[in-house]
């Protein structure tokens, strides 16, 4: 077979590059998608690379998806230089705007950096049966890759509560990861 002469000097792209993308290429379709879609691809990458990897493996995974995500919704959606106040403030209304949850936050310490946070109406697991375990390992990764992203260190997240475990909001301990 003939090689594509347009492919010639093909390269892989970069997230950065795959997201710039012309909204008017869906002009009967527009940009947005059901939840439903969403979990269709999710689910069946899980699945996927848990047969093929291991769960320990797949949330490995999906954690790091998620922060190399959050990394560049922090750089290139929000304004990382607000004051914290004020870019918590855009982060909850940029959740919202783009419908992937309501962010609160329960309590900060300002002091250690630690945080105490939910996210309701989430598009991974609100309406999800009871599972007896959280699923949401996209979303730590997400939350950590923002905040590392803002505050320049390494923070992380863990889901505490879910959907999956029972709970109506998923609820996440975030903190600076100690320097070893």
């Amino acid at each position: 077979m003939k090689e594509n002469v347009f492919l010639e000097n093909k390269r892989k792209l970069s997230l950065k590059e795959y997201m710039n993308y012309n909204t008017n290429d869906r002009g009967n379709l527009g940009d947005q998608l059901p939840v439903a879609v969403y979990r269709l691809m999710e689910y069946s990458l899980r699945e996927q690379l848990t047969e093929q990897l291991g769960e320990e493996e797949q949330v490995r995974i999906f954690r790091s998806a998620g922060f190399r995500a959050g990394a560049y919704f922090a750089e290139n959606i929000l304004d990382i230089s607000l004051p914290l106040n004020a870019f918590i403030a855009s982060l909850q209304s940029k959740m919202e705007e783009m419908k992937i949850g309501v962010l609160r936050i329960e309590k900060f310490d300002e002091e250690t950096g630690k945080i105490m946070l939910t996210v309701s109406e989430d598009a991974d697991c609100s309406g999800l049966p009871l599972l007896g375990e959280t699923v949401c390992n996209y979303d730590e990764g997400f939350i950590a890759g923002i905040l590392s992203t803002y505050t320049g260190k390494d923070y992380s997240a863990v889901e505490v509560d879910c959907w999956a475990t029972g709970d109506r909001v998923c609820r996440f301990r975030v903190e600076p990861e100690e320097k070893r």
